[in-house]
């Protein structure tokens, strides 16, 4: 891939306006995994709570696993969808506070899945698993572009905050990880 531990290849880095784009997206990172299988299977996600995560997941479920109903695993922690050639894990660490919980989900089995290739996992909230990444992965970070002087909700009503005028820009990150 020409990257090098410790860098970072960008992969690309789009802004987005609404759910569709960003959804787009998620599709777009879907289909260059299925054409390049030297890319890490390992998405790990950054943003804050209602930035769009869950919305770019959809989008790349659209490519791996079409008729996947996706919802963010934030109390079950882990979704899979199977139902495809390339099986498609979805985690949400927001509530994971350490090493246990990951053995207890069997996060590590999952992961030496996509190390293989055998898989993809899509991790939100990775922030909170920095010690539990692998040497390779594609980290995607979305952030929200504030206009009009307009304020975060901090999250209070995700869903409204996303289809608010206001909030609807974000730019989208994706970056090649590792060696």
């Amino acid at each position: 891939c020409g990257f090098t531990a410790g860098n970072m290849k960008t992969i690309f880095e789009q802004t987005t306006n609404n759910t569709e784009m960003t959804e787009a997206l998620g599709e777009k990172l879907a289909a260059l995994l299925l054409a390049d299988s030297t890319l890490p299977r390992f998405i790990a996600l950054y943003g804050d709570l209602g930035v769009g995560k869950t919305v770019f997941t959809r989008g790349m479920a659209k490519v791996l696993s079409p008729s996947a109903a996706v919802r963010s695993p934030t109390f079950t922690l882990i979704n899979q969808y199977k139902n495809s050639a390339l099986p498609f894990y979805h985690f949400d660490m927001y509530r994971i506070t350490g090493d246990d919980d990951l053995y207890s989900i069997g996060y590590y089995d999952y992961l030496a899945e996509c190390e293989a290739g055998r898989a993809v996992c899509v991790v939100e909230w990775s922030e909170n698993i920095p010690y539990a990444l692998p040497d390779r992965y594609i980290r995607v970070t979305v952030s929200k572009t504030f206009t009009d002087g307009a304020e975060p909700l901090n999250g209070k009503n995700a869903e409204a905050e996303y289809s608010d005028a206001a909030f609807n820009i974000r730019t989208i990150k994706a970056e090649a990880v590792g060696e």
